[in-house]
């Protein structure tokens, strides 16, 4: 495996499960990481220092020794075909890495408005729909729950950045409201991406904890 440079530069905030899937898989690639925290309360993110490499102004974003890459799944795609060689987090065989691409458009889609935006409602007070993020969370586990029925992981025998993408919101989807109780075969796919080498749990929030 190539080793970068200098360490990843690597703009983040704690409880972000975009940032966290981004500090996963470093972690599970075990490459060198420089950690910069943003901080969103105080709108860090919108600052023109920060919006010259996200103008969208959200996290995560890496610095990798002057290449910038925003947007979480993005750099999921950066750092597998850069840094694995095997191919096994991004498969290069077509039918393969479409079966990833299905559940990365998942998470950009059903996860982000389901189960993120219940968390991000309850933890935050966002003024998005509760109603129709606990729907689009139940249609997603519904999903995976039958999908992980004769399967470990999501896209192939073996762990892939579509496990990735989707481990940090559903994980926390709890403090979203969103119960994984009905999901058994979510939940033992939770313990299998926790039992991977180098796994790093994401914090969990204040105010849940409190709750």
């Amino acid at each position: 495996m190539p080793a970068p440079a200098r360490p990843i530069r690597f703009y983040r905030f704690a409880l972000s499960g975009h940032s966290h899937r981004v500090e996963l898989f470093l972690s599970l690639l075990g490459l060198p990481v420089e950690p910069v925290d943003v901080d969103l309360l105080k709108r860090a993110q919108k600052q023109a220092d920060f919006l010259a490499k996200n103008p969208f102004g959200q996290v995560p974003v890496i610095d990798d020794s002057g290449t910038i890459v925003a947007d979480s799944n993005a750099i999921l795609v950066y750092l597998a075909t850069r840094y694995d060689a095997s191919g096994r987090w991004l498969p290069r065989e077509a039918l393969a890495a479409a079966r990833v691409q299905e559940w990365l458009s998942l998470a950009a889609g059903e996860l982000a408005f389901g189960p993120a935006d219940a968390r991000v409602i309850k933890l935050f007070g966002a003024k998005y729909d509760y109603e129709r993020a606990k729907m689009l969370a139940g249609r997603l586990y519904a999903v995976m729950e039958a999908h992980l029925g004769a399967r470990r992981f999501l896209a192939a025998d073996h762990p892939t950045i579509a496990d990735i993408a989707h481990y940090s919101y559903t994980a926390h989807a709890p403090e979203g409201g969103i119960s994984l109780e009905p999901y058994p075969n979510v939940r033992a796919w939770l313990g299998r991406i926790e039992a991977l080498p180098n796994f790093v749990p994401m914090p969990k929030s204040p105010v849940a904890a409190a709750a």
